[in-house]
């Protein structure tokens, strides 16, 4: 029986074939809604999905994103201490449901701790469909102790991880037609074209975490890490308390998100992500928008591209929030920000 890896049972260049694929039901897209409150038809409404070219309802990107990284939990992360943060994250297919999913990881850098104690792992991990497609991709890092304080570390690398997605790796679907958008299906007519870079979007509305919804929405992305779940433990830790999973604050501010950039289609690239602050069952979190770039597609007409950053916030109103580092220094988080995520998505360049 596995109790999960450690620092020193990693190797640079090791490969880990994921156990536990994953069949993605309708049952799982309609507990993501009532666990998350995302309110896009893309997701939801067939005759929206349809008329735009699908073959049926996507699952949520998030959603996806979540159960491709539950896979890689039990070999890579059981005994994280922290998941540090994401690159290069690339959303390559759409997956329908339907479709199982599986997942491959690559380590590609090990950095032990100067205290000798702990260190940080970094992998590169791909998610396939039945057909052997690659849908998703991506890189992240996660801090872990040793199980043997004295166990040597043979090898260090600190891999060059990228600031964000090229914009020639970025995967549309040719037979998606945003020509055929229906504005009245989001009410919203803001498109590509009604936004600005460096414009501010504070989202209105708030979601409180509480026990049951954030238990239930990790167990459904088979995330098994301890810091989820085992109140016992982690009251003997600094937090005496369990934690929420990261995943799901992405998942709730990338649902508050939607009132605000309700025309927003598929994520095609998270280009980096930080996790900069605990969540904890009683958070209200919100979440504020920010309009990075602007981008064309090549070969499209009817789709542009905004890369975004999201920022979630605890505890206090996003318009509040004046600084999202803390004012005494410039490479701390405000204690109320929990997450910096810089992704890009496709949107309608309207009429």
């Amino acid at each position: 029986m596995s109790n999960g890896n450690f620092l020193e049972d990693f190797v640079l260049g090791q490969k880990i074939i994921h156990a536990v694929p994953r069949t993605i039901t309708e049952g799982d897209a309609s507990l993501y809604i009532s666990l998350t409150g995302d309110r896009r038809p893309l997701y939801c409404s067939q005759t929206f999905s349809s008329r735009l070219g699908y073959e049926k309802n996507p699952v949520n990107d998030v959603l996806v994103f979540n159960i491709a990284f539950g896979k890689t939990v039990h070999d890579i992360s059981l005994n994280a201490i922290a998941n540090l943060g994401y690159a290069d994250v690339r959303f390559i297919a759409p997956v329908y449901v339907g479709d199982t999913v599986r997942c491959e990881s690559t380590v590609i850098g090990i950095k032990e701790n100067s205290d000798k104690k702990r260190g940080i792992v970094y992998v590169q991990s791909i998610a396939l469909n039945q057909r052997n497609e690659e849908v998703m991709s991506w890189q992240r890092w996660v801090l872990l102790p040793k199980n043997d304080v004295s166990a040597e570390i043979p090898e260090t690398l600190v891999p060059t991880l990228s600031k964000c997605v090229d914009l020639k790796n970025i995967s549309v679907a040719h037979n998606i037609q945003g020509a055929n958008f229906d504005s009245e299906a989001t009410g919203s007519s803001r498109f590509w074209g009604d936004y600005e870079e460096g414009q501010t979007i504070n989202h209105s509305l708030g979601l409180t975490i509480d026990d049951a919804t954030h238990t239930m929405a990790t167990q459904l992305y088979q995330n098994n890490a301890k810091v989820h779940f085992d109140a016992f433990s982690m009251a003997k830790t600094a937090f005496e308390k369990r934690l929420v999973y990261g995943g799901h604050i992405i998942s709730l501010c990338h649902s508050l998100s939607f009132e605000g950039v309700e025309n927003a289609l598929n994520i095609v690239a998270i280009n980096s992500g930080t996790h900069s602050n605990p969540s904890f069952a009683g958070d209200t979190i919100y979440a504020k928008s920010i309009i990075l770039e602007k981008n064309l597609l090549r070969e499209r007409s009817d789709l542009g591209l905004l890369r975004i950053r999201l920022i979630g916030i605890k505890n206090q109103e996003p318009a509040s929030l004046k600084s999202i580092m803390n004012n005494e220094s410039s490479t701390r988080y405000h204690e109320n920000v929990v997450l910096d995520l810089d992704y890009s998505v496709t949107i309608p360049k309207g009429n």
